[in-house]
């Protein structure tokens, strides 16, 4: 080994750069450019502590108040006092906590937390109705589907289907959930936390029926479920809708056939028919609703259905002209077109539409437009073919149409207890429905006839009223509105005004069959709008919850 090999360090031997230069004499191997020149002399000043900080206090400075020891963050500050705490937490944006009282029907209560966002919406009502561990969260939301099916499929709201979905929900401690409902689709998600992955569900309504006693007792069940004290279990709930799906119809055949007879006599007398167009008109309603019933069977669409229903009618009325009988036959005509205007999916798809539900709304109103297409189809065809027959059908009849006051009010009341039973309601609705389709007609007459006012304008208070009666009713017995609107606006349908504007297309006046139609369209809006205002207005006058908890009964924010 060299000498050289000697005086290179070995590994375990090296040093820093930055190491102390030896002392004394001997010269090091190893400097550093930083080190201190030999024979520099530096004073040495006291060393400062470790770790200093900008913001620590002072020696000989002491803070801190007698008494006072150290606590954490959240523990409350020492001027909090239980007795004076505020009543509850509110959100830093300024919306104020919903109060809700008890005493509201569900429905105001979950339209009003539906419109809240999620983190604003009060807690569960303590002791939610539970079985041990609490019922697993998708067959809670199975039986909420299932529910909300039946709902929309009776004709129900859109709002009014969101609401009661999340009425079941809430009242099984599933609050963090989002109904949405569409025409054909119900989906609702739940989320147990902000961690969690949420729990989706769906359902198609793939059938829809006319059944407003199945409705009713849907809104029960709503209803004992949104109740603190009934303690409806999960499996409880489950057999009460099997039932309320098992149940019949509270009409048998026959007698919604003779009631569809007696509406569109009715609906006659109304445009100035005596008796034998009443019976006229009453046979021609039974034979459509029988040709109706036979398509059905054979599996055709509605409109199919409402074409051929619409042809018995026209025929019995083309055929009295021709045999130059000394009846009306506008009227007959008329009255048959009453019994098949769908004045309930009109109702239900402007009140989706003023609801803020546009999908749903777009839904209803196209499948209003199809059945009204039927309707003129097949009067169309008939008229076509009388006039081609030499039938002398006048439509300037419209204009004589004779003022019989009394007669006409038990012709509108008769008229809308008939239509209560094609809607299969129950029978304790009846006589409630039949006075307020009288008060319609009787606004109506005193408006348009008596004060000279424009028939859309009639309608439009006279189907306002409707609404107000029908949702004050509604309330009063906790139930849904539909029974007691749809039918008391039968009195206001434009059976006429749509008559008369086919038959000036049939005999090539298509300008004067256009304004007559255009007319007939904006009395049907103007009910719709009406019966939706009506209801509105009846709201007015209801207690939400506290003064601040009508703030979060607002559709739409900022106005």
């Amino acid at each position: 080994m060299t000498d050289a090999e000697d005086r290179k360090p070995h590994s375990d031997e090296a040093r820093s750069a930055f190491a102390p230069p030896p002392s004394v004499d001997g010269e090091s191997s190893t400097t550093s450019e930083f080190a201190v020149p030999v024979g520099f002399d530096v004073p040495r000043v006291a060393p400062e502590p470790e770790t200093t900080s900008e913001f620590a206090v002072p020696d000989g400075l002491d803070v801190r108040p007698a008494g006072e020891h150290e606590g954490s963050a959240f523990s409350p500050p020492s001027t909090y006092s239980s007795r004076s705490a505020p009543p509850a937490f509110t959100p830093p944006s300024g919306v104020p906590v919903v109060s809700l009282t008890k005493d509201a029907p569900w429905q105001v209560r979950m339209r009003t937390m539906l419109r809240l966002p999620v983190t604003e919406r009060p807690a569960p009502e303590p002791g939610p109705k539970t079985e041990e561990g609490g019922p697993a969260a998708p067959r809670v939301l199975d039986l909420t589907l299932r529910i909300g099916e039946l709902l929309l499929a009776g004709g129900e709201g859109a709002e009014d289907v969101e609401a009661a979905m999340f009425a079941v929900c809430r009242s099984y401690g599933l609050d963090r959930c989002e109904p949405n409902v569409t025409f054909t689709l119900l989906s609702i998600s739940y989320q147990p936390s902000l961690v969690d992955d949420p729990v989706t569900a769906s359902r198609t309504v793939r059938r829809r029926g006319t059944d407003y006693t199945r409705l009713a007792a849907v809104f029960q069940l709503v209803d004992d479920l949104s109740d603190p004290e009934a303690h409806l279990s999960l499996e409880e709930a489950y057999r009460r809708l099997a039932e309320i799906r098992r149940n019949r119809h509270p009409y048998p055949t026959w007698v919604l056939t003779g009631a569809s007879g007696l509406l569109a006599g009715a609906a006659s007398v109304l445009v100035g028919g005596g008796v034998l167009v009443f019976f006229a008109a009453a046979l021609g309603a039974m034979l459509g609703d029988r040709l109706a019933w036979l398509c059905a069977g054979r599996g055709l669409p509605e409109f199919y259905q409402f074409t051929v229903a619409a042809m018995p009618p026209a025929a019995i009325g083309v055929a009295l002209t021709l045999a130059h009988a000394d009846v009306k036959a506008s009227a007959v005509i008329t009255g048959g077109l009453f019994a098949l205007l769908p004045g309930r999916a009109l109702v239900a798809g402007v009140q989706d539409g003023l609801t803020g539900f546009y999908i749903t709304a777009a839904a209803r109103l196209l499948e209003v437009m199809y059945f009204f297409v039927g309707i003129v189809v097949g009067v169309l065809v008939v008229l076509y073919f009388g006039v081609q027959l030499g039938a002398q059908l006048n439509p300037d009849a419209a204009l004589s149409i004779e003022e019989r006051p009394l007669w006409q009010l038990a012709a509108s009341m008769l008229l809308s207890l008939t239509f209560a039973v094609l809607l299969q309601q129950e029978r304790s609705t009846v006589l409630a429905v039949t006075l307020n389709g009288g008060v319609a007609w009787a606004v109506y007459g005193a408006m348009h006839y008596a004060g000279d006012l424009s028939p859309v304008a009639s309608t439009a208070v006279a189907a306002g009223l409707v609404g107000l009666f029908g949702q004050l009713l509604s309330r009063y017995r906790y139930a849904s509105a539909l029974p007691y609107t749809t039918a008391a606006i039968g009195p206001l349908l434009p059976g006429s005004a749509t008559y008369f504007g086919l038959l000036s297309i049939a005999q090539n006046d298509v300008d004067r069959g256009l304004d007559s139609l255009t007319k007939a369209g904006a009395l049907a809006i103007a009910i719709a709008i009406g019966v939706n205002l009506g209801s509105e207005i009846s709201r007015l006058f209801m207690r939400v919850g506290s003064p601040e908890g009508r703030k979060g009964a607002k559709r739409t924010r900022g106005f």
